[in-house]
């Protein structure tokens, strides 16, 4: 369900308002399907993508660093959910049918094995 078709985002900052209107969608999910969940890193600095890199941690192009990905640790009433658990992929799946653009870090592959980030929600374009 491509939110914004006809009219895709031209600039960087029409990225990330489109990006932060597929976040409040998203939340608004998680709220509906009786969870919650606190906000991550939205914004990392290129310094800090650096860092988490040379530690293993993340990339040094993250999208985090241009505004296009937030990490959510989700909760049910009074505790937290791991980042195993199912709901997780349920939330990456409506994510992803958000927008065509849109990834799931449950998702990912590094050196042709799974590396999932599955608290990672990001837009590419």
């Amino acid at each position: 369900m491509d939110i914004n078709l006809d009219n895709k985002p031209k600039t960087l900052s029409e990225e990330q308002g489109l990006f932060a209107y597929c976040v409040g969608q998203l939340l608004i999910h998680i709220h509906e399907s009786g969870y919650y969940c606190t906000l991550g890193e939205a914004y990392r600095t290129p310094e800090q993508a650096a860092i988490y890199a040379k530690e293993g941690k993340g990339i040094v192009d993250s999208l985090h660093c241009k505004k296009l990905a937030i990490d959510l640790t989700l909760f049910r009433p009074g505790e937290a959910q791991p980042c195993e658990d199912s709901a997780y992929k349920a939330f990456g799946t409506y994510w992803k049918f958000l927008d065509s653009h849109n990834k799931w870090g449950g998702d990912f592959i590094k050196n042709g094995k799974p590396w999932p980030d599955n608290d990672h929600f990001e837009m590419h374009w």
